[in-house]
């Protein structure tokens, strides 16, 4: 059989002999896009500008609306903690795991979670483009924003970044636990900095929610792409060349 027929059978077969874990993951992948889409129009069409407008108000003092309703050091936390979502930090994290992966001698995976990690950030960059959404100017904003506001880049790029690291990181262990540790944590990070631009007044909650669903949907689809074609190489592999 040539070359080229035995690739593509090949990927065929991987395709035909999904595990229920990789099942389940396509389909939280499918109905996450189904999600996001059905959110989408929603905010174009302006329907959810009540519930993003009451959300936004109750985190915030009555009586002067550029105080949030949490003592001050809760706000100097939450600008610490928005930072963990920026590209600088972002940046730093993603260069420091590919090479961790890379002297693990996990140089597919590293290589693949760079360009992962890259393609969610030009999807984001798209997506605020293509809806064009304002920023919210319901309450003050409590640190300085610039870009346009669907869907939540510091959301969707933590969700892209952390929970890519997370998947991809974790098939260079060989422990469950750790595994776990590592989803958790992108999870944890994840959601804290979403939390953190609807408090900082910066978004709209339907903006974290499509940042949310958006990059949970691209770094599930990453995992799914790694899981059946990328194979992990054993610990302590002697490269060869």
């Amino acid at each position: 059989m040539p070359l080229h027929q035995r690739i593509r059978q090949s990927l065929i077969d991987r395709f035909m002999t999904f595990e229920p874990i990789g099942l389940i993951t396509f389909a939280a992948v499918a109905g996450g896009v189904l999600a996001f889409l059905a959110l989408t129009g929603e905010v174009i069409e302006g329907d959810t500008h009540a519930f993003d407008e009451e959300i936004l108000l109750s985190l915030r003092q009555t009586a002067d609306l550029a105080l949030p309703i949490a003592p001050s050091w809760v706000t100097h936390a939450m600008g610490d903690i928005t930072a963990l979502g920026g590209v600088t930090v972002l940046s730093l994290m993603t260069v420091l795991s590919v090479v961790y992966l890379f002297l693990a001698r996990q140089r597919a995976i590293a290589i693949f979670m760079a360009l992962s990690i890259i393609g969610g950030w030009l999807v984001s960059s798209a997506l605020k483009l293509g809806v064009a959404r304002p920023r919210p100017d319901i309450v003050p904003h409590l640190v300085e924003v610039h870009d346009l506001s669907f869907p939540s880049g510091h959301a969707m790029l933590s969700a892209v970044t952390y929970l890519t690291l997370a998947a991809l990181l974790s098939r260079a262990e060989q422990y469950r636990a750790t595994r776990i540790f590592l989803m958790a944590a992108g999870i944890f990070l994840t959601l804290i900095i979403g939390l953190s631009r609807l408090y900082l007044g910066v978004h709209y909650p339907t903006d974290v929610l499509g940042g949310w669903c958006a990059g949970a949907v691209w770094a599930a689809g990453c995992w799914l792409v790694a899981r059946r074609f990328i194979a992990r190489e054993p610990k302590g592999a002697v490269p060869v060349g």
